[in-house]
């Protein structure tokens, strides 16, 4: 069976390519299928783009929100009478017949599977004398390929590690232990470190800027190997990277990638800075989600930034916010937990009392309305008070365009801090230090670097950014349970987190009806 590539022109990876929903077309597109596409290196990078362009459905408000809502940073929100599947995300109560979270299952195998086709045809380009292109792909698609596979691994646990397109005769492959699945990611985010160039691309105008880069794979081992250390209770990456190696690679980042603060933790955010926003290809940006608004409504394209729209002020524009959804309000015990002189506290959260907005949300039909909401990727207002996506002539639901921030320098300087806690405490210190004094904008408010210290410090400045309910994961059942769970006498918060999940989410039910029984739906949920 022929397997048809819809193809596409591309200028550059400043914007990336779309294709439609369906990669796989009954008929070809054009003439060319996979036997004879693969001929030069400008069809390898159309290829690449390919694998790039299922990033961009990673902000349609799949893992990013829902990981929010589960954990304590948020509670479901958007609207009084929006289906209570959101409510359900933030209870653990959701139930398997609604086929939830299948979006980030698929969007996942959709990039492992492009990832896969690229790899294999690598060999059938003509690459001349430049060998050094083909290992620059290939390591780039074997970054992408381990990306996708973490994004499910760490959502749903056990899933199914593909390292080849499958034949017919594995449609139905089991789930594979963790080990398998977190060798494949390794092996693959260390060729990825140890064949990329040194080059930064986090500078204004960088045409290569999205790209992947030799310090966000370094970044990227030492994330992953975090997460599956602590969530499995293990000392080395699944018998591929050590501790020491890890601590190498993140520490290699922070002394020698030229990535670096930017100076103001809120000019990182567009609503929280406006005319001092320092743009989205700063120093700070290890490796980010490119979006851009040039779909002009166009619902077939994929270009802009689909989960803004989510946590916007819901029933209308309010003061420089501008309009959406309303999902994801966020917890006051978060807020909370900043001290006062915190920039972060003012630069994460929209506070409609503390910024004198009249936010009636009974009239706007709020649910779970907290007086929070998402600053950070919040879309803006012109002066005029419209959304500036419409004002330069673009849908406000699918045209927003900030990138998603998945690897910042703060986020490499607080691992490094965590990995350096043993081995050389006084660097441990000075990343912490570096973190805190930059929040404060003072050396006065520094704490000693301890476990306990760094972990919140990760909640503080990391927060609405999709890591900390994986952070809770590797921290075990107890301290989940402890920070999730919500009871302030008013009902429509009360949050009990099921420890019996053992924090992995739901499988889409369409998926294990598919995999006619050799998938099993994960603990908790049946």
């Amino acid at each position: 069976m022929k397997t048809y590539i819809k193809l596409f022109a591309l200028s550059s990876l400043l914007v990336l390519g779309s294709c439609s929903e369906d990669f796989l077309e009954n008929e070809p597109y054009t003439d060319k299928v996979t036997e004879n596409f693969y001929k030069t290196p400008s069809d390898a990078f159309e290829g690449l783009v390919a694998v790039y362009d299922v990033l961009q459905r990673e902000a349609y408000g799949t893992q990013l929100i829902v990981s929010e809502q589960a954990s304590d940073n948020c509670f479901g929100g958007f609207g009084l009478a929006d289906p209570t599947v959101d409510l359900q995300w933030d209870r653990f109560q959701y139930t398997t017949d609604k086929d939830m979270n299948a979006l980030t299952w698929t969007n996942s195998y959709l990039g492992i599977y492009r990832a896969n086709i690229l790899l294999e045809n690598l060999d059938k380009v003509n690459w001349g004398t430049d060998v050094a292109l083909k290992t620059r792909y290939e390591a780039e698609a074997r970054f992408l390929r381990a990306h996708f596979h973490f994004q499910a691994a760490k959502m749903f646990g056990d899933i199914v590690p593909l390292d080849h397109t499958v034949t017919t005769s594995e449609f139905q492959l089991p789930r594979q232990a963790p080990e398998v699945t977190y060798a494949l990611i390794a092996n693959d985010l260390k060729f990825a470190a140890d064949n990329l160039s040194n080059d930064n691309y986090s500078k204004a105008g960088n045409a290569n800027f999205g790209r992947i880069t030799k310090w966000a794979a370094e970044a990227y081992l030492a994330r992953t190997f975090l997460f599956y250390t602590g969530a499995y209770n293990k000392t080395d990456l699944a018998g591929v990277i050590t501790k020491a190696q890890a601590t190498t690679y993140i520490n290699d980042v922070v002394a020698n990638s030229g990535h670096d603060l930017v100076p103001d933790f809120a000019n990182l955010w567009l609503a929280a800075s406006l005319e001092n926003f320092v743009g989205e290809d700063n120093t700070e940006m290890v490796w980010a989600v490119r979006f851009n608004g040039s779909g002009k409504g166009n619902w077939d394209l994929h270009e802009g930034n689909r989960f803004q729209v989510n946590i916007a002020p819901r029933g209308g524009a309010i003061g420089r916010y501008a309009t959406g959804w309303g999902g994801a309000t966020v917890n006051p015990k978060l807020v909370a937990a900043y001290d006062l002189a915190d920039t972060r506290r003012k630069a994460s959260f929209i506070d409609y009392v503390g910024e004198g907005l009249s936010f009636d949300a009974q009239t706007r039909e709020q649910r779970q309305y907290t007086g929070y909401s998402w600053k950070k990727y919040c879309p803006i207002t012109n002066a005029a008070g419209t959304a500036v996506v419409e004002a330069n002539g673009g849908n406000f639901q699918i045209d927003n365009y900030q990138d998603y921030a998945i690897i910042r320098f703060a986020d490499v300087l607080l691992m490094a801090a965590e990995l350096n806690l043993d081995a050389n405490a006084g660097l441990a210190q000075t990343n912490l230090d570096r973190v805190r004094d930059r929040a404060f904008k003072d050396a006065a408010h520094r704490v000693t670097a301890n476990k306990t210290n760094i972990m919140e410090e990760r909640r503080l400045e990391l927060a609405l950014e999709g890591l900390r309910y994986f952070d809770l994961i590797r921290q075990g059942m107890g301290v989940m349970k402890s920070a999730i769970d919500n009871n302030t006498g008013d009902s429509q918060f009360n949050v009990t987190f099921r420890p019996e999940t053992l924090g992995w989410f739901a499988l889409p039910q369409s998926q294990i009806v598919l995999s006619n029984g050799t998938i099993q739906q994960n603990p908790g949920w049946n």
